[in-house]
């Protein structure tokens, strides 16, 4: 027997402000994830603000499979101490 995905959905609306992703099924049957934080949630319709600062809007609905994820880490920046030719020749 193969693998067999499971969707299990762990996100409610008490976890606004927290980042998630959501599996949300297209009309095509085709799946679609979205990862962002949880900005709204009423009347079926839960905001999601992604890392870009857009939002999208998923109906509650159509969600299959969500769950809450840790908060995404600050990006590094490059390292003073690489490898750059500091121009002496040595």
């Amino acid at each position: 027997m193969g693998f067999v995905s499971r969707f299990t959905t762990e996100v409610t609306p008490d976890d606004l402000g927290r980042r998630a992703t959501l599996r949300i099924q297209l009309p095509d049957g085709r799946f679609r994830d979205i990862v962002g934080v949880l900005e709204a949630w009423q009347n079926g319709v839960i905001m999601v603000r992604r890392r870009d600062g857009s939002v999208i809007e998923v109906i509650a609905d159509d969600v299959v499979g969500s769950r809450i994820i840790p908060q995404q880490p600050p990006r590094r920046r490059g390292r003073a101490d690489t490898d750059v030719p500091d121009g002496t020749g040595g």
